[in-house]
């Protein structure tokens, strides 16, 4: 199957194979020609199988008829979670319809000034790309008008709902009209995400091109047992130091351990930056571009940078702090075995830990690799040796052996 089986406009084809895309990947070739159809859509797909292109390109196709209604405001309303998804979903859009007159995408997310979005709003466009805060903004101050809207498609839903955003999406929602098609896809459509999609959609097809995990099987998944968070650091200064390393991000749970550990990496020698929430837009921007140009080598980050950062020569995933759910593991290390490339992804995991290590592996239906590096051997009896771990702990290796520094944090 080609994407001229899927798609009859010939000015996106051409696009298409302009950026290099012959064939369409699974989740294509289910979900554009439901979408096509007309009907609402629900969707399990990750990232990395082609999922934004697969809501794209039908839109698109529907973009280039005549628009059935005149006036100002978008015929399709995109909501994505991050800012960096905003842009990275905006830019998307502006490729493939590159050969397409009158199409113009406006992209709107916190953390910089109203004034260019709001200039933005003000010009005619087809497409509105929308983190929820920030849109809802716009509406309150009655800036958009959504009575031309004939889309709705909510991205990374299971993201939204995992960073607070159900009630502005319901409220969103709300404001567009009942006769919108809508489309949703997340990478699980359980739970809070299923009850959504039953308020939201009519009558939805469904489509799910995977199990509920990723396999990522270009890439290698290892697990270093550590005592405390001084084992951490010297476990950390090691593997920096591989020359195999050419770019790496590594994870922490709050913005606070990020800032501190930047600081340490480069006390270090290492030419690290962080990445997290509270840092405004055009840092943020800055450090991407910083890290795509080779002049940032090591990324610490919260899972605010787990999404919508597409970054190819990222070799390796260090996962400082392990994750409390699954979902957001799988979302970290596909940030590296990018296009087709083999990944590294190394998690730390200490004994109260175990129960999160045994999680991930079930979803994932994938076994890390237990590895020690001589002379950084954990001390705790209650790791198995890594030729017999089992990765089940008995219960005299209560969590209490081991105490850490918890810091609550908005991300």
């Amino acid at each position: 199957m080609s994407f001229k089986d899927l798609i009859s406009d010939s000015k996106i084809v051409q696009a298409i194979e302009e950026a290099g895309f012959t064939t369409p990947t699974p989740i294509q070739q289910q979900a554009i020609p439901m979408i096509l159809s007309g009907a609402d859509l629900r969707a399990s797909a990750q990232t990395g199988t082609g999922k934004t292109a697969a809501f794209l390109l039908p839109t698109l196709s529907r973009l280039s008829a005549k628009a059935p209604l005149a006036g100002h405001g978008p015929r399709v309303l995109i909501l994505v979670p991050t800012r960096e998804l905003a842009m990275q979903v905006a830019q998307e859009a502006a490729k493939y319809s590159r050969h397409l007159p009158r199409m113009k995408t406006v992209c709107v997310y916190g953390g910089v000034p109203y004034p260019k979005q709001l200039k933005d709003l003000h010009r005619p466009y087809e497409i509105l790309v929308a983190t929820p805060g920030r849109l809802i903004d716009f509406i309150e101050r009655k800036k958009i008008s959504f009575s031309r809207l004939e889309m709705m498609i909510l991205d990374e839903a299971d993201r939204m709902l995992d960073m607070g955003f159900i009630e502005p999406v319901e409220l969103i929602a709300a404001a567009t009209p009942s006769t919108r098609q809508t489309l949703m896809f997340s990478a699980t459509l359980k739970g809070p995400v299923l009850k959504l999609s039953q308020r939201l959609l009519n009558n939805p097809l469904e489509v799910s091109v995977s199990p509920d995990h990723a396999k990522h099987e270009n890439i290698e998944q290892r697990l270093h047992h550590v005592d405390n968070i001084g084992h951490k650091h010297r476990l950390l200064d090691h593997l920096v130091n591989d020359a195999d390393i050419k770019q790496a991000i590594i994870f922490t749970s709050t913005k606070r351990q990020a800032d501190q550990l930047v600081d340490k990496l480069n006390d270090m020698g290492h030419d690290a930056a962080a990445m997290h929430g509270d840092m405004n837009q055009r840092q943020r921007t800055r450090t991407i571009q910083e890290m795509r140009n080779g002049r940032i080598r090591v990324l610490v980050a919260t899972d605010v940078a787990a999404r919508g950062i597409d970054v190819s020569t990222i070799t390796h995933v260090i996962n400082f702090d392990l994750p409390h759910n699954a979902e957001d593991y799988v979302h970290r290390i596909g940030r590296t075995g990018r296009a087709g490339a083999n990944g590294i992804a190394i998690s730390f995991a200490a004994p109260k830990e175990m129960h999160l290590v045994r999680e991930i592996e079930k979803f994932t239906g994938h076994k890390m690799d237990s590895k020690v590096i001589p002379g950084m051997e954990p001390q705790m009896k209650s790791f198995s040796s890594p030729a017999k771990a089992s990765f089940k702990p008995k219960n005299r290796f209560a969590p209490q052996r081991f105490k850490s520094r918890n810091f609550k944090s908005k991300r």
